[in-house]
């Protein structure tokens, strides 16, 4: 497998986006939704699956791109081919508040587990597949870790992290614990495993939930202290219920203070 050879810029700070240089008959396949801009001269195709030549074959393609349902991806991905004979850019933008990672598969021996939202888009060539859990207890605790994405191939991929981004380098034996919803990545030598958090006090009241990912190395992790599934459980709570009213967040005066800070909503 040989993953096109793509150049690439990160521009922005919280809301970052990638733009990719395409040589001609170079070519980028993205998730859905992540489009942001292209030159003129890019043509753009919805494909099966990853459109990698890991599935061949009208069987293949169909398996390649049912494995994405199971991570909660559409059965489809859209290449953008640069057709012309200068070079060109098309870009990509994070979903929500965070960083994009730079993955050159190469250095991580031509794998890379990541979690199943954090695909952003990658090199032609490069597989988007997933990463089965072989452990019991990953299977039936695991929630959002349970089933992952794989990357493999030779080429760049490009992952997001919300909020802040951690990288961790992992000695042989040495353990990291995480919440099962802040793993982007890591490398495929990391064995990963569900534990049980223990002790009464804090299964009842730790409001952490009951298990966290056990990370042990060699290996590099990636880490993101703002996991979507938090941030969308925060703005639900706080989105207005039962006749529009919301929490009044900030004031001890709740709607009143509202009333008088100028919002005049009833």
């Amino acid at each position: 497998m040989t993953a096109h050879e793509v150049d690439y810029r990160i521009y922005g700070e919280e809301m970052q986006y990638v733009e990719i240089e395409l040589d001609p008959q170079e070519g980028v396949v993205a998730e859905a939704g992540s489009f942001m801009m292209m030159d003129d001269g890019i043509k753009m195709e919805t494909i099966f699956g990853d459109g990698s030549q890991k599935d061949t074959g009208f069987l293949g393609k169909i398996l390649g791109a049912g494995k994405r349902i199971l991570t909660g991806e559409s059965l489809f991905m859209t290449a953008f081919y640069n057709d012309l004979v200068g070079k060109r850019n098309v870009s990509f933008a994070s979903p929500y508040p965070g960083k994009i990672i730079p993955i050159d598969l190469t250095e991580f021996g031509g794998k890379f587990i990541c979690q199943k939202d954090a695909f952003l888009c990658a090199a032609k060539g490069v597989s988007v597949g997933i990463e089965f859990s072989k452990k019991l207890g990953r299977g039936l605790f695991g929630g959002e870790g349970f089933i992952m994405q794989k990357l493999e191939g030779d080429g760049m991929a490009f992952v997001h992290a919300g909020g802040t981004m951690a990288r961790k380098e992992l000695q042989a034996g040495e353990t990291l614990r995480v919440d099962t919803g802040c793993i982007v990545g890591f490398d495929q030598t990391v064995d990963y495993d569900i534990e049980f958090v223990g002790g009464i006090k804090n299964t009842i009241f730790g409001g952490e939930g009951l298990f966290f990912a056990k990370l042990q190395g060699p290996g590099t992790v990636y880490v993101q202290s703002l996991p979507f599934s938090r941030l969308a459980g925060r703005v639900l709570a706080s989105a207005p219920r039962g006749g529009g009213k919301d929490k009044g967040e900030g004031s001890v005066l709740g709607g009143l203070g509202d009333l008088l800070g100028g919002d005049n909503r009833f």
